[in-house]
C-alpha cells in the first residue's frame, strides 16, 4: 500500500488513526496523534492519547514533556514539574526536561520566603547546567540560566549566559531583551539600547518601563 502525504491536520489525524487500527501498541504513532490533536487544540483527547503513548512506550520522554505543557497551560506548575522530572528519568540526559524543570522552579519563586526562593533558583541553575551539558546548543537553557543568575543578583554571570545564547542563535529575541535589562542595571546604556532595539526588531514586546528608562540615554 502506497503512502499518501497528508494535506492537512485532519488528514494527518485520520492516517494516524488508520495506522493505529493495525498497530494499536505503537507508542510513537500515539505520540504523533497526541501532537496533532494538540495542534487542533483538542487538549482533553490529546492528554488521553499521550497517556496511552506512555503506557505503550514508557521511555517516550517527549510525551511526558507534552503532558507537562498541558499542565502548564492550565496553571498547574507542580504537575508540569513532575512530568518533566519523569521525562528525565525515562531518558537519561534529556536536556529539555531539565530545562523545563528549571523554568518551573523560577516561576515558583514568589518572594514570600527568600531562603526558599534561593534554594529553588540554585536548583534551577543546577538543572540548567545539566541541560547544557547534554545539549550545548540548547539556546533557551542559556537564556533561562541568565534569568536565574539575574534573580540572584549575579548580573555579569547572567550576561555571559545570554551572550552564549545569541552566539548560538543570533536572532533569539528573549536573550537580547535579557541583555538590555542587564546592561541597564550596569548603566551600560549603549549596550542596553543596542540589545533592546534588536529585541524589538525581532518582534519581542519589550516592557514599556524599560523603553522609558532607556529613552533619556538615546543619542
Amino acid at each position: 500500500m502506497s503512502y499518501t502525504p497528508p494535506t492537512n491536520v485532519d488528514d494527518h489525524i485520520a492516517q494516524l488513526r488508520l495506522q493505529l487500527s493495525g498497530n494499536p501498541d505503537c507508542g510513537t504513532s500515539l505520540y504523533n496523534l497526541g501532537v496533532a490533536l494538540m495542534g487542533k487544540q483538542e487538549y482533553a483527547e490529546a492528554e488521553k492519547v499521550l497517556h496511552d503513548a506512555i503506557d505503550k512506550s514508557p521511555t517516550l520522554a517527549e510525551a511526558y514533556v507534552l503532558l507537562g505543557g498541558l499542565c502548564l497551560q492550565r496553571g498547574d506548575l507542580e504537575g508540569c514539574y513532575r512530568y518533566n522530572q519523569r521525562a528525565t528519568k525515562a531518558r537519561a540526559g534529556f536536556a529539555e526536561g531539565y530545562g523545563n524543570m528549571a523554568f518551573v522552579l523560577l516561576q515558583l519563586c514568589d518572594g514570600k520566603d527568600p531562603k526558599e526562593d534561593e534554594e529553588k533558583s540554585d536548583k534551577a541553575i543546577k538543572f540548567l547546567k545539566k541541560a547544557i551539558i547534554h545539549n550545548k546548543h540548547f539556546v533557551q537553557a542559556y537564556a533561562t540560566l541568565g534569568t536565574a543568575y539575574y534573580m540572584k543578583g549575579l548580573i555579569e554571570e547572567g550576561i555571559k549566559a545570554n551572550l552564549e545564547a545569541i552566539a548560538i542563535q543570533p536572532e533569539f529575541p528573549i536573550a537580547h531583551n535579557n541583555l538590555a535589562v542587564a546592561y541597564l542595571e550596569l548603566e551600560d546604556f549603549e549596550n542596553a539600547i543596542k540589545h533592546c532595539d534588536e529585541a524589538q526588531r525581532l518582534g519581542y514586546q519589550v516592557d514599556p518601563k524599560l523603553l522609558e528608562e532607556l529613552a533619556p540615554h538615546r543619542k
